[in-house]
């Protein structure tokens, strides 16, 4: 315990501190992924999550409102997600292949020439 007189704060972690659980929930690295907070509309990387570690779970928020974006918790070794704050979700490697697949089509296209 601290020497203050009133309760410890729990420090807020960044949404690296859930990547085990993220890459084991969604079988892929997800600290990338960019969400959309369903309150304010803020887009970021699941990285820069706000996040508690403390409870039955890990808890991730939002930079910009401090709404709940995320809960995480394992359940009989399951790993349930709850993403019910999140009005999108996109992996960032979609956005990499994709990009790749337009860079790939445009020098195919080149060649042709």
């Amino acid at each position: 315990m601290g020497g203050g007189t009133g309760p410890e704060l729990m420090e807020p972690l960044d949404g690296n501190a859930i990547a085990g659980l993220l890459c084991e929930a969604f079988g892929a690295e997800m600290t990338t992924a960019v969400g959309v907070c369903a309150r304010c509309g803020a887009r970021a990387p699941a990285a820069e999550l706000r996040v508690y570690l403390r409870g039955p779970g890990a808890v991730g928020r939002c930079r910009n409102c401090d709404a709940i974006l995320m809960a995480i918790s394992q359940i009989r070794g399951v790993a349930c997600v709850d993403l019910g704050g999140l009005a999108s979700l996109e992996p960032e490697a979609e956005k990499s292949r994709s990009r790749t697949r337009r860079r790939s089509q445009l020098r195919t296209d080149a060649s042709d020439r």
